[in-house]
C-alpha cells in the first residue's frame, strides 16, 4: 500500500473575492489582483517536488467556473446565451457571480474523505465527496467532485464512490480537512474532527461558524465500513475556530505514527491523544505546540500545520511547508523543534503564496489516497504524476491561463469561454471522459 497525494490543479478563475467567512487569509486579501497562471504553476511545481521525493503524486482537475448551470438555476437567464447570463448576473447579482466563479475546488483536502481498502470491513476503498454545506461557493462543487472521482475510481469491484451526504447544515461535511488517518503496528486509526453537533449541546465558537457536524463525521465512518473500535471523534476547539482554524488541518496534521497538533486544535487534546493511543499503542508519537510558544495567530497566519507530512521510500518522514512558516519565527521554531526531536528528517519550504493568500496551504491542495498496486493498475485515467504529464500540464496552463485577474473580470464572457475550452482539453489529457455538465449537453 502506498499513499498518493491527489493535488487539485488551480482553476483559470483563481481570484481573491473574500468569500470564506472564518478564513482569515481569504478575508485579508479580498479584492487584490490574483495571477491564475502563476498559481497553477506554483501548484504544479509543488507536485513535481513531492514526486521527486519519491512520494506518490496524482492530480485532480478544476471545475467549470463561473458555473453557468448554477447561475441559471438562480434565475439569471435560463434559456439565454452564456453572454446574456453573465451580463444579468453581473448587473443584478454581482456577489452571486463571485460565488459561482470561485476556484476553491483547488483545495482538494475538502474534496472527499477516503478510507483505504486495507482499513474497511468489506475490503473496498471508499470515497465520500464532501457536501461542503457551510459555504455556498463550495457546496456547488459536490456534484462535479462525485463525477470526477467516479470517473477515476470506476472499477466497482475495488472502489466505492458514495454520493455526498444528504441534507443541509445539520450534516455539513468538510471532507479530509477534518479527517486524519494514523497507522502503527497495531493497525490504522481514523480521527474525525467536528465543530458542532446538529442535535444536542456542545460548546460553539463565538466569532466564526463551525462547519463540520459530529453527525456528518459519524455518517462517513459508517459509509466507509470502518470498525467502530478504530475510529476516534474529536471536537475542534471553539477558540481555535474563532482564531481562523476553520478546518482541523489548520492546527493539526498527522500521518503514519506521527501527529502534530496545536493545543487549540481540539477541545481536550490530551483526551484525544489518549483515545488514539488506545487504538494505536505506544508507537504513536505526538508533538503538541503550546500557545505560549506558538501563538494560535501565528499558526493560522503561517500554516505550519497545514503542511504535508510525507513518508519517503526509505521510511524517513519529511515536512513540506509554506514559505510563510519559514518567515514567521514562532512557526519556524516549532518545525525546527519537530526536526530536533527526531520526528522528521527535514522541512522543505515551498512557495504557494497564490494559494496561501486565499487561505490554503500545501495540505489544503492535496487529498491523500492510499492505494495498492492492483488498485493503481485499475485506474484508467491518466492522473498519476510523471514527467510527461507534468510537461503537458505546464504547456496547458501556459496556453489557457491569464496572468492577472480581479473580481470584476469574472463578468467577462471571454473568461468563461476560455475556461470551458481549457477544461475540455484537460479531460482529454487526463483521459477522464465527459465529467463536466457542459460536456454532457
Amino acid at each position: 500500500m502506498r499513499e498518493y497525494n491527489f493535488d487539485g490543479l488551480v482553476g483559470p478563475t483563481h481570484n481573491y473575492a473574500g468569500l470564506s467567512l472564518g478564513n482569515v487569509a481569504s478575508s485579508t486579501h479580498e479584492g487584490q489582483v490574483s495571477n491564475p497562471r502563476k498559481a497553477a504553476l506554483q501548484g504544479l511545481a509543488k507536485m513535481a517536488f513531492v514526486h521527486g521525493l519519491g512520494v506518490g503524486q496524482a492530480v485532480l482537475p478544476p471545475q467549470p467556473r463561473p458555473s453557468l448551470r448554477v447561475l441559471r438555476q438562480l434565475g439569471f437567464g435560463p434559456g439565454k446565451s452564456d453572454e446574456e447570463t453573465l451580463a444579468l448576473a453581473a448587473r443584478d447579482g454581482e456577489h452571486l457571480l463571485r460565488l459561482c466563479s470561485s476556484a476553491s475546488a483547488m483545495w482538494t483536502a475538502n474534496a472527499a474523505t477516503v478510507a483505504p481498502s486495507s482499513d474497511t470491513l468489506d475490503g473496498h476503498l471508499h470515497l465520500t465527496p464532501a457536501n461542503l454545506q457551510a459555504m455556498f461557493h463550495r457546496a456547488i462543487e459536490a456534484g462535479t467532485t462525485h463525477d470526477v472521482l467516479a470517473a477515476i475510481f470506476a472499477d466497482e469491484e475495488r472502489f466505492v464512490v458514495h454520493e455526498p451526504l444528504p441534507g443541509g447544515g445539520q450534516l455539513g461535511d468538510e471532507g479530509a480537512a477534518n479527517h486524519t488517518r494514523l497507522v502503527t503496528g497495531a493497525g490504522a486509526a481514523h480521527l474525525f474532527a467536528w465543530g458542532r453537533r446538529a442535535w444536542g449541546d456542545a460548546a460553539r465558537p463565538a466569532r466564526f461558524p463551525a462547519r463540520q457536524t459530529l453527525e456528518a463525521s459519524q455518517a462517513v465512518a459508517r459509509l466507509h465500513r470502518l470498525p467502530v473500535e478504530k475510529v476516534v471523534f474529536a471536537q475542534q476547539h471553539p477558540h481555535g475556530i474563532d482564531a481562523g482554524a476553520f478546518h482541523t488541518d489548520v492546527l493539526a496534521v498527522g500521518s503514519g505514527n506521527l501527529l502534530l497538533a496545536h493545543e487549540l486544535a481540539f477541545v481536550d487534546v490530551e483526551a484525544v491523544v489518549g483515545g488514539l493511543r488506545a487504538v494505536l499503542g505506544d508507537e504513536l508519537r505526538v508533538i503538541i505546540a503550546r500557545n505560549a510558544a506558538l501563538p494560535v495567530e501565528d499558526a493560522v497566519g503561517a500554516y505550519p500545520f497545514n503542511s504535508q507530512l510525507l513518508t519517503l521510500p526509505d521510511g524517513r518522514m519529511v515536512i513540506v511547508a509554506p514559505e510563510e512558516s519559514r518567515e514567521r519565527v514562532a512557526a519556524r521554531r516549532f518545525l525546527e523543534r519537530v526536526v530536533a526531536e527526531g520526528a522528521v528528517a527535514t522541512v522543505h519550504y515551498r512557495d504557494v503564496r497564490e494559494s496561501m493568500h486565499n487561505g490554503g496551504g500545501p495540505a489544503c491542495l492535496r487529498q491523500r489516497i492510499v492505494l495498492g498496486d492492483a488498485e493503481v493498475a485499475a485506474v484508467r485515467a491518466k492522473v498519476f504524476f510523471g514527467e510527461p504529464l507534468a510537461g503537458a500540464l505546464a504547456a496547458w496552463i501556459e496556453r489557457h491561463y491569464r496572468d492577472r485577474l480581479v473580481p470584476r473580470d469574472l463578468a467577462d464572457p471571454a473568461l468563461a469561454r476560455e475556461g470551458l475550452v481549457a477544461l475540455d482539453e484537460l479531460t482529454r489529457i487526463l483521459a477522464l471522459g465527459s465529467v463536466y455538465d457542459f460536456q454532457k449537453g
